[in-house]
């Protein structure tokens, strides 16, 4: 067989070639944040098994679609906040892996200062407004950030996830009744994994496309493909411009699919190996690396780069949050409020 003449081996590499609304440069993001959440998080789970840290330990492997896919349709000013699932908001949105597996930890050199674990990170310079472990809680507080940028007068856009079982909560109806009347400049993320802690959507509503409880407020609601950053990006993009016109708040049911337990110590009896199989076949991460690799966007060693700048980045963050000293006693009573006449506090 003789060898392929040089037009037809363009020919070929053109077909092959993978026609995409999105530049190259947003496809090696969307990869390497989602690979160095994916990374994270699997270390966070191993060490977590070596009860190197305590405490609850909610892992996000699977949806990282959707916070890389709101990321890059935001700016920079506007705000975060979402539930105690909560490791990949902060790191797609730049926070340094260093703090936040110090914080894992409970080191003083965390994102909370070793307050909070697993749960609460937070960062102000990203605008990442928190982790909350109250379900729901953050729905209320979030309209009340996008509130404030109203009054301030910015044209910033709070963003509010939750996963599908805080859509249960009393404060989402008053939260979406008030962000309508008062045009907030707030989208509402369902990370809807389907299952809340252990229940599946199916068997806790009657209306299981989540979408629609945003209607009976005229908001502006749809669903999304969670398991593509391109399709989270372009609701996203199309929910900011609404809300910076003023229009208010957008409601968006993302379907997504969590690889793993609700947290760390869930044995999964409520579904099957065969439905995660399924799922773990729509990995966002190899979708997005498949569409690199069809485009011959990057070479293999620069995509092993890639891996091996990702690897890095994780082993040294265990490596500062081990060497990393423990809080004071007296930090304890710091950035808290008690009462003054509280007796153990003269103690320190």
């Amino acid at each position: 067989m003789s060898a392929k003449s040089p037009a037809l081996k363009a020919q070929t590499k053109k077909s092959n070639s993978k026609t995409t609304k999105f530049p190259k440069e947003t496809y090696v993001k969307w990869y390497k944040d989602m690979l160095l959440m994916r990374r994270f998080e699997e270390k966070a789970g191993q060490l977590y098994i070596q009860q190197k840290f305590g405490g609850f330990c909610h892992l996000y492997i699977g949806q990282e679609a959707i916070v890389a896919g709101t990321v890059s349709a935001c700016r920079p000013d506007d705000k975060h906040m979402t539930a105690y699932r909560d490791h990949a908001h902060p790191l797609g949105l730049g926070t340094d892996p260093r703090v936040l597996m110090a914080e894992l930890y409970g080191k003083k050199t965390g994102c909370s200062k070793g307050k909070g674990g697993s749960m609460h990170f937070f960062d102000k310079e990203k605008n990442f407004m928190g982790g909350h472990g109250i379900v729901g809680a953050q729905i209320a507080m979030g309209a009340g950030v996008a509130f404030a940028e109203k009054y301030k007068g910015t044209d910033n856009v709070a963003f509010v996830s939750m996963g599908d079982g805080a859509v249960r909560q009393g404060a989402l109806h008053e939260t979406f009744n008030m962000a309508m009347i008062w045009k907030l400049p707030v989208i509402f993320i369902i990370e809807n994994n389907n299952y809340a802690m252990g229940t599946s959507v199916q068997r806790t509503t009657n209306v299981e496309d989540l979408s629609k409880i945003g209607l009976s407020y005229d908001m502006p609601s749809k669903s999304v493909n969670g398991m593509k950053p391109e399709t989270v990006h372009e609701a996203i993009e199309e929910a900011t411009e609404r809300a910076r016109r003023g229009d208010g708040p957008t409601l968006l049911d993302i379907r997504t699919y969590r690889f793993k337990g609700h947290s760390m110590s869930d044995p999964q009896k409520y579904r099957t190996k065969e439905e995660v199989n399924e799922w773990m076949g729509k990995d966002p991460i190899e979708h997005v690396l498949d569409v690199i690799k069809q485009n011959n966007w990057l070479t293999d060693k620069e995509i092993d780069e890639i891996g091996q700048w990702v690897k890095n980045e994780v082993e040294e963050s265990v490596k500062f949050a081990e060497e990393s000293p423990l809080p004071e006693p007296h930090e304890l009573y710091e950035d808290v409020y008690m009462q003054e006449d509280y007796p153990y506090i003269k103690e320190y």
